[in-house]
């Protein structure tokens, strides 16, 4: 039955085409990595695009459930770098979700790769939001706004702000931003913290390690000041 169950992913997310880096019919091109021969294409339907095909190298994986805005502002990326450290690249595809006035959801998706071909299982990517909630304790007052990352405690005065009562929020929210990105061939994501509809007071930054076949945290910070962040000024992948 496993071996069935394989063989039928093989077919649904591997196609091989007759004619290496033909063009899809139906299809455009979402992001392109010419150096390394590798193509993200989707089907564009109203304002996003639908039903990925990745043509990597010659070869075209399909990933029918995927979905990203088409705004040039916020385009996938494509990277294809060891980030693991098991001395062969990976491929990190990022695609953007959802944006606006305050708002920036990502999506992450890294693959094994072997013999320029890519494993069609994705590598596990823990989910952001879940390693805050289980290692972050926020509180929020009218004058402070506290953050403690296991045994480092941050306070920010808020009172700079002059947030009305009534748009205060009960707690620092996380979630109206997420970010990813590869700096230093590490994989990181940004995560704001937000204190109001339009307040944000600094930005949870996470790095992950590979750990026990899945990509863990390796540290957790939070940051106010942004030349201290490197998600701001020149990113070195």
């Amino acid at each position: 039955m496993k071996i069935y169950i394989s063989l039928l992913i093989s077919l649904i997310f591997v196609i091989n085409p007759s004619i290496a880096g033909a063009k899809l019919e139906g299809y455009e091109v979402v992001s392109r990595n010419d150096k390394e021969n590798i193509t993200l294409y989707g089907k564009k339907i109203d304002d996003l695009y639908r039903g990925f095909k990745i043509d990597f190298k010659g070869q075209i994986y399909t990933r029918p459930f995927w979905n990203s805005v088409t705004s040039p502002t916020y385009a996938s990326q494509i990277f294809y770098i060891d980030i693991n450290k098991d001395k062969k690249e990976e491929l990190i595809i990022t695609l953007t979700t959802g944006y606006g006035t305050g708002l920036l959801w990502e999506e992450v998706h890294v693959f094994d790769t072997l013999d320029n071909r890519l494993n069609v299982n994705e590598m596990i990517v823990d989910n952001p939001l879940a390693i805050i909630y289980k290692n972050v304790k926020t509180k929020l007052s009218n004058e402070e706004a506290e953050i403690r990352v296991g045994n480092k405690e941050y306070k920010v005065d808020i009172t700079p702000f002059e947030i009305k009562a009534e748009n205060l929020f009960d707690d620092v929210g996380f979630g109206s931003i997420i970010d990813y990105e590869i700096i230093n061939k590490n994989l990181l994501v940004k995560v704001s913290g937000q204190i109001s509809p339009a307040s944000y007071i600094g930005d949870v930054i996470i790095t992950y390690e590979y750990r026990d076949k899945m990509y863990q945290s390796k540290t957790i910070d939070f940051i106010t000041d942004i030349d201290k962040n490197p998600f701001y000024g020149p990113v070195k992948h």
